[in-house]
């Protein structure tokens, strides 16, 4: 758990993103923030060892059981990050609009290397959810789970 790769894509002088620090706390909280940057985009983040655990899920966390979507793993963001909102200048890494689309806890109910089964509680999304992580690097799959 690093913010070393976060840190070094951002030029903080210039875009309104948090700096940040990792900061243990004993809150599980996500965030999904909807991005406009060059392709359009959802930003998925769990709280967890100081950090925001970060995927980009090009289709968005469905609110549907069984429909499965890929999340591709980035770098870790500040957990300050979970209320960011506004827009990143052009030219700059990241460069769009970004908004929370919703926010709320989770319950961690398993996490091991390559799977990660968590119930969130937020506004919107509701219910069990499952990321599995893909044998290429980065890739996860993320879905709701029917119970």
């Amino acid at each position: 758990m690093t913010l070393e790769k976060y840190w070094r894509k951002r030029k903080f002088e210039k875009t309104p993103e948090p700096k940040g620090k990792i900061l243990k706390t004993k809150k599980s909280r996500f965030v999904v923030q909807e991005h406009w940057a060059t392709h359009h985009h959802f930003d998925f983040r769990l709280e967890m060892e100081g950090v925001l655990k970060s995927w980009a899920v090009p289709k968005g966390v469905s609110e549907k059981a069984g429909a499965k979507r890929l999340a591709v793993a980035v770098e870790d963001h500040p957990v300050d990050y979970i209320d960011f909102e506004g827009k990143i200048s052009e030219g700059l890494y990241g460069a769009g609009t970004v908004k929370i689309f919703d926010k709320g806890e989770y319950e961690l109910i398993e996490k091991t290397d390559s799977r990660i089964l968590f119930i969130l509680k937020g506004k919107k999304l509701k219910g069990n959810y499952n990321l599995i992580k893909f044998k290429k690097p980065n890739q996860w799959l993320l879905f709701k789970i029917k119970l």
